[in-house]
């Protein structure tokens, strides 16, 4: 059975998107990538912010992002700072399109 969306971040972030509806995941340190796959099992859509998602192991982090279901999506953080990877500019980057 697919559950509601679920946003995966720091607490202060979580409480408002529970209040948005969404369930939330607070992962302790180094347990990132696992909360990202126990979301994978039961959500249509997973949100992700972008500090959270920079300690994950950026391969797996990819192939999450790449799979068809569920829809992962890595969202700028709230309180500033990090920024999701510009996906575009680094594809046009390797095809030597920019630089």
């Amino acid at each position: 059975m697919i559950d509601l969306p679920v946003f995966i971040g720091d607490e202060a972030v979580a409480a408002g998107f529970r209040l948005c509806g969404l369930r939330t995941l607070v992962p302790s340190p180094g347990g990132e990538f696992e909360a990202l796959e126990r979301a994978r099992g039961t959500a249509a859509l997973v949100l992700i912010d972008a500090p959270c998602a920079a300690r994950m192991p950026r391969g797996r982090l990819d192939a999450a992002l790449a799979a068809a279901t569920p829809l992962v999506l890595v969202i700028p953080g709230l309180r500033g700072g990090e920024e999701p990877p510009d996906l575009v500019r680094e594809v046009r980057a390797q095809l030597g399109l920019e630089t």
